[in-house]
């Protein structure tokens, strides 16, 4: 089951107590304690949406559970989170860049949480252009997605004890269709689960197949290791995509994966130095 962000946060509180937390340890905690207040405000307001039946059919169809329009999106408390994370953001401009003065103004946060721009994110599609081009698009993706992620890993929560992990071997989150950021083989059999970057759901996926083209020629399909087994590196030379993975048969101690996201930086930055592209 995915870690709760109270647990990560206890983790990172402690691993604080022993050593200064490095930039990019802190700013994640302060984005996980701003995503924790929605996730407890949201506890008693979200019951499963789905039925059983419902929910069933939808996995059989390769349909995953929540669409856009079916998340419950308070207005002002998504302004209020949109707000905080903004302010997070600009604390640490060295990992993340100065934030645009266009977000700094007052009543722009009312402009840009519109339901289409987040509608926009949702689906993948291109951010209107409220910021500018080029990288100002992809700050505003990072600050829509830290402000929609408590939202979507409540509602996941509320359905996820529902999936028959049998029945859904598709690429994407069977709860909100989110692409995988990460993979890990279990302890138990090996078996390759992947995570969802959005909502955190873990599902199994085939260890022999990339799960954003469904390439299954194992010529063009390859991992890479390091020295103790524990990280790999999964690429498709059909898409040119790649893959994060942890091999927890090979862990010395019990490992937290959102913390492992950031742990592993380093290879998502190996990947597109040799060409790869990720979610």
């Amino acid at each position: 089951m995915p870690v709760e962000t109270g647990a990560v946060i206890a983790y990172l509180e402690a691993k604080e107590k022993k050593e200064e937390l490095p930039q990019l340890l802190q700013f994640y905690q302060k984005l996980l304690r701003i995503q924790l207040k929605v996730e407890q405000k949201l506890a008693s307001r979200l019951m499963p949406s789905l039925s059983q039946e419902v929910t069933d059919q939808r996995i059989a169809s390769g349909i995953s559970l929540i669409s856009f329009d079916e998340l419950a999106l308070d207005r002002a408390l998504l302004s209020e989170t949109f707000t905080e994370v903004i302010n997070a953001f600009a604390e640490y401009p060295e990992l993340v860049r100065e934030i645009p003065g266009r977000l700094k103004e007052p009543g722009v946060a009312g402009e840009l949480l519109t339901k289409g721009i987040f509608k926009a994110w949702f689906l993948g599609a291109e951010l209107e252009s409220v910021l500018g081009e080029g990288r100002n698009q992809e700050l505003l993706g990072a600050i829509i997605h830290a402000t929609l992620k408590p939202f979507l890993v409540s509602h996941a929560k509320t359905l996820r004890h529902s999936i028959d992990q049998e029945r859904w071997r598709l690429g994407y989150c069977p709860v909100c269709g989110g692409s995988p950021d990460l993979a890990y083989l279990d302890k138990e059999r090996g078996a390759r689960w992947l995570v969802c970057s959005r909502c955190d759901t873990e599902w199994v996926f085939q260890r022999l197949d990339c799960p954003f083209c469904r390439n299954q020629d194992q010529n063009t399909l390859a991992y890479f290791t390091d020295d103790a087994g524990l990280y790999r590196l999964y690429v498709c030379e059909k898409c040119k995509r790649y893959l994060k993975a942890i091999d927890l048969r090979q862990a010395k101690e019990e490992l937290l994966l959102p913390v492992e996201r950031l742990y592993t930086l380093d290879l998502d930055r190996q990947a597109r130095e040799q060409g790869y592209q990720g979610k």
